[in-house]
C-alpha cells in the first residue's frame, strides 16, 4: 500500500461521521498522436527537449482545425495540455512569417504571467530577437513602446486592452497590421457580467482589426462547460469549432461529499464548515501532502489560515511553509507564494477563487473546497488544481449549512451525473451596451448604416449626440467629448476605483487593495481586515480619497458587517396574479447601506459585540423578480406577526439561496430583501412581499429566467425544507431564523 493509499484510509476512519459520499474516478489512458509533419523544426527541438515526443489526440486536432482556418474552443478538463493547443500553431506560424503578431489575453496578470514564464523557455532556443512580453498595469513604462513595436508575443488581460490598448490603437498599429492570432484562455470565466462586457471588449477589437486591413483567427480555451461552442461563439460572434474529447492522461481520483456532524441535531446546528475545512487541512499537512483549501470569501481566507497555522506552524519541516493567496495582496507577494508553490515549499495555500484558473501552482495532491463556489463548472475546476496527470489525488467538498450547500451533498447524482453549468452572457444590458459604443466611437468615427455588435445603432448614435458626446458630419459620427469614456468604466466592478489600505503604525505603507463593491463591509471604521492572517483596525475609511488607515492589533475576533437595503419598485414588466399571491418581474431601485458591524469571536464563532455605523448609501437602478403574497394569505400563516417576518425572512433567504440552481450562475450574481415594519397599527400599510434583486446595475437578464422558472424554483424549496433532517428549522434548510419549517412548508405547500 503507497504512502497515499495509507493517508485516505486513515482520512476515512477519522473524519467518517462527516463523509456522506466518496465518488472514485478511475484513470485514463493517454491518446497519442505524431508530431505534425509541418511542424517547424525549432519547435520540434523545443518539445524534445521538454520531453515530448508526441501529442495527445486533442492537440494534434486543435492544429489540424486552426491549420485550415477555422476558430476553436478547447474544453477539456483541467491539465489535459490546452496550453499547448494554441502555443503550438501559434509559435509555428511566427516562426514561418517574421513580421506577424499575436495577442494572448487571460483573465488574470497572474495567469499572463505564468504563460510568459512558459513561453519564455521558448526563446531559449529561438533567440532573444522573438520578443514575448506582458503588457498589463505593470509593465514599466519604458518597456512599453518595445512590446508595441518588437513584440511577437503580447500577453494582456480584457482590462488592459479595454483602457489601455484599443483607445490608443495608433500607437499599436504596426501590432494590428500584422496580427495573426488571437488566444482567449479561461473562457468559462468569461460569463455573467464580466463575459457581456468582453463580448463588447472583443467587437471593438474586432472592429479596431478591420480599419487595420487584418481579421485574426481566435484560438479559445475553456475549463469543461455543457455549451463551449455556443459560448464561443457569443462571445466572439465568429463561428467556431469545438474540442471537447481529451486524449490526455488522468491518475486516480476520489471525491468527497463531507457534511460537517450535528453538534444538536435537534435544532440542526453543526459544526463550523471553516474550522472543519481547517481540521480536514491540518490532516494532510501532517501526511506531507501538498494542501490547497479555496476558501468562499476573502475574510475567510485569513481566518482558516490563521486556524491552521496556530495548530501546525510549529510542526513542519525545514523550509516548509503555509500561505494565504487572494486578490488584494500586492503583486509582489502575489508572485512571492506563486514561486514557493512551483518550487513545493509551500505546504499548504488558502485561497479565494484567484487560485482557480490556470496559474501554473506545480502538483498538488489534495484540494479542499470549503462551500459550493457558484457553479459545477467552478466545482470541477477547483478541484482540479490537484492532481496532475498519472499522480492520484483527494478532493474533498465541505458542506456548509446553507440550503445550496446542503442540497448538493444530499444529491451526488447533481454533481457527479450531469455536465456542468453552460455560460450565459447578454451583451445588450442597456448600461454595458452603451458603455462600450461610447468607447467604440472614441477609437473610430462610426459611419453611417454602420452596425455594432450586429445591432442597427443609429438611434443610439442620436442619443449620444444629444447628450454631446458624439458630432454627425458629412457620413460620419465623430466623439466631440472632452472624456475618455473607457477610463470610467470597469469591467468586473460597479465602479473602477479601488481602495488602497495603508498601515499606519510605522512609516505609511500600502498593504493592500480592495475592490469598491466590497469596500464597505470590509473596511468601515472599525473593521478588523486581515491580511496573510494578521489582523488590522481600521481607524478611518476616507471614502473620496479612496483610502483606509488600518494599524497591526492583537485580537481574537473578526468583524461582519450589517447591511440594511430597501427596494422601490419602478416599472413591472410582466405579472401573473394567483389565489394567494401575484408574481412579478420589472425595474426596482436598491437603497443599500452599511448600518453595523457584528464582533465574532475565533474558534467558537461566538458574537461577542457589536457596533454602530453611518456610512454613504449605495443606490442602483436593476432588475428583480419578486412575490407580493395576499394579506389573508399572509395572516394565515401564523397568529403572530413576528412569526410571520420571520418567515418572509426565511422563504427570502431559502429562495435566494437555491436560485442559482435553476439560473446556474453563482449566489453572488443575485441578492435579497423582503418587506418589513408590520407591527400593531401597521397591519393596513404592510405589504408582505419578496424580491430576488440583481447585483449589477440594469441587470442581466437573471431576474427574467427567474420569473419563468419560479415553480422549479418552489419545487426545490419545497423538497429541501421536507427533507431537512431538524425538527423546527436550521440553516440548513430555512436559515439562522428561530421559527418552525413546518410553518414555512405548509406556507410553500399553498
Amino acid at each position: 500500500m503507497s504512502q497515499f493509499e495509507k493517508a485516505f484510509s486513515t482520512f476515512r476512519k477519522k473524519f467518517k461521521k462527516g463523509i456522506l459520499w466518496i465518488e472514485r474516478i478511475p484513470p485514463s489512458e493517454a491518446k497519442w498522436e505524431d508530431f505534425p509533419s509541418s511542424l517547424h523544426p525549432l519547435l520540434k527541438k523545443y518539445l524534445e527537449t521538454k520531453g515530448i515526443q508526441k501529442l495527445f489526440s486533442h492537440q494534434k486536432q486543435a492544429w489540424e482545425l486552426i491549420q485550415k482556418g477555422a476558430n476553436v474552443v478547447i474544453a477539456t478538463p483541467t491539465a489535459s495540455g490546452k496550453t499547448l493547443c494554441y502555443n503550438l500553431p501559434v509559435l509555428d506560424h511566427l516562426l514561418k512569417n517574421p513580421n506577424a503578431r499575436a495577442l494572448y489575453i487571460f483573465p488574470t496578470k497572474a495567469l499572463a504571467q505564468d504563460q510568459k514564464a512558459i513561453l519564455r523557455e521558448f526563446n531559449k532556443i529561438v533567440g532573444k530577437d522573438f520578443l514575448i512580453e506582458t503588457y498589463d498595469g505593470d509593465t514599466p513604462s519604458d518597456l512599453r513602446r518595445t512590446v508595441r513595436e518588437r513584440g511577437r508575443i503580447i500577453l494582456t488581460n480584457p482590462d488592459m486592452l479595454h483602457t489601455g490598448i484599443l483607445p490608443h490603437h495608433v500607437k499599436w498599429a504596426k501590432v494590428f497590421e500584422n496580427l495573426k492570432y488571437i488566444v482567449v484562455d479561461e473562457l468559462h470565466t468569461y460569463r455573467g457580467v464580466f463575459g457581456s462586457h468582453v463580448a463588447l471588449v472583443f467587437e471593438r477589437l474586432k472592429r479596431i482589426c478591420s480599419f487595420y486591413g487584418t481579421r485574426p483567427q481566435f484560438i479559445t480555451a475553456s475549463a469543461t462547460l455543457a455549451n463551449p461552442g455556443e459560448h464561443a461563439r457569443q462571445l466572439l460572434r465568429e463561428p467556431v469549432e469545438s474540442i471537447t474529447e481529451s486524449g490526455a492522461p488522468s491518475g486516480e481520483r476520489y471525491f468527497v461529499l463531507y457534511n460537517p456532524p450535528f453538534i444538536d441535531p435537534t435544532i440542526g446546528i453543526r459544526r463550523s464548515f471553516i474550522q472543519e475545512s481547517a481540521r480536514i487541512a491540518g490532516f494532510w499537512i501532517e501526511q506531507n501532502l501538498q494542501v490547497i483549501v479555496f476558501a468562499p470569501s476573502r475574510l475567510y481566507t485569513e481566518v482558516i489560515l490563521k486556524y491552521i497555522r496556530e495548530k501546525h506552524v510549529k510542526k513542519l519541516s525545514g523550509d516548509a511553509e503555509l500561505r494565504g493567496y487572494r486578490g488584494g495582496y500586492l503583486p509582489k507577494l502575489r508572485r512571492e507564494i506563486e514561486t514557493a508553490l512551483r518550487e513545493g515549499r509551500v505546504r499548504c495555500v488558502v485561497s479565494t477563487n484567484a487560485l482557480e484558473l490556470g496559474v501554473d501552482i506545480g502538483s498538488l495532491d489534495v484540494s479542499i473546497l470549503t462551500g459550493y463556489p457558484g457553479t459545477l463548472a467552478s466545482l470541477w475546476q477547483q478541484a482540479g488544481r490537484a492532481g496532475r496527470r498519472n499522480a492520484p489525488a483527494v478532493h474533498v467538498f465541505v458542506a456548509s449549512a446553507r440550503p445550496l450547500d446542503q442540497y448538493l451533498v444530499y444529491s451526488p447524482p447533481y454533481i457527479f451525473g450531469q455536465s456542468p453549468e453552460e455560460a450565459r452572457i447578454n451583451p445588450m444590458n442597456l448600461f454595458i451596451f452603451m458603455d462600450h459604443l461610447k468607447c467604440a466611437a472614441f477609437e473610430l468615427p462610426f459611419l453611417e448604416g454602420e452596425e455594432f455588435f450586429g445591432q442597427d445603432i443609429s438611434e443610439w448614435l442620436e442619443l449620444l449626440e444629444e447628450d454631446g458626446f458624439v458630432h454627425h458630419a458629412g457620413k460620419r459620427w465623430h466623439w466631440i467629448a472632452d472624456a475618455y469614456p473607457a477610463d470610467a468604466i470597469s469591467l468586473r466592478t460597479v465602479s473602477s476605483d479601488n481602495f488602497v489600505v495603508i498601515d499606519i503604525s510605522g512609516k505609511p505603507e500600502v498593504i493592500a487593495e480592495v475592490d469598491f463593491s466590497s469596500a464597505l463591509t470590509t473596511i468601515h471604521p472599525h473593521a478588523i481586515y486581515m491580511c496573510e492572517a494578521k489582523p488590522y483596525h481600521v481607524d478611518e475609511l476616507d471614502f473620496e480619497g479612496r483610502k483606509a488607515y488600518v494599524r497591526p492589533v492583537q485580537v481574537d475576533y473578526f468583524t461582519d458587517a450589517i447591511r440594511y437595503t430597501h427596494v422601490d419598485i419602478l416599472d413591472v414588466f410582466e405579472s401573473e396574479s394567483l389565489d394567494n399571491r401575484e408574481e412579478s418581474f420589472g425595474e426596482v431601485k436598491i437603497q443599500e447601506q452599511v448600518v453595523g458591524f457584528k464582533k465574532i469571536k475565533l474558534f467558537t464563532h461566538e458574537n461577542v459585540g457589536s457596533g454602530e455605523l453611518n456610512l454613504p448609501e449605495y443606490r442602483m437602478h436593476t432588475q428583480a423578480f419578486w412575490i407580493t403574497f395576499h394579506r389573508d394569505f399572509y395572516l394565515s400563516w401564523a397568529e403572530r406577526d413576528d412569526i410571520r417576518q420571520t418567515m418572509l425572512k426565511s422563504l427570502s433567504y431559502l429562495f435566494h439561496q437555491l436560485a442559482p440552481l435553476i439560473l446556474m450562475v453563482d449566489v453572488r450574481d443575485l441578492s435579497t430583501a423582503c418587506s418589513e415594519g408590520e407591527g400593531k397599527g401597521t397591519e393596513h400599510k404592510f405589504t408582505p412581499r419578496i424580491y430576488l434583486y440583481e447585483i449589477y446595475p440594469g441587470g442581466v437578464g437573471l431576474a427574467k429566467g427567474l420569473f419563468e422558472k419560479r415553480y422549479d424554483l418552489y419545487e426545490r424549496a419545497f423538497h429541501v425544507v421536507s427533507s431537512c433532517e431538524c425538527n423546527s428549522g436550521c440553516p440548513g434548510c430555512i436559515g439562522p431564523h428561530p421559527v418552525s419549517g413546518t410553518f414555512v412548508k405548509n406556507a410553500l405547500q399553498s
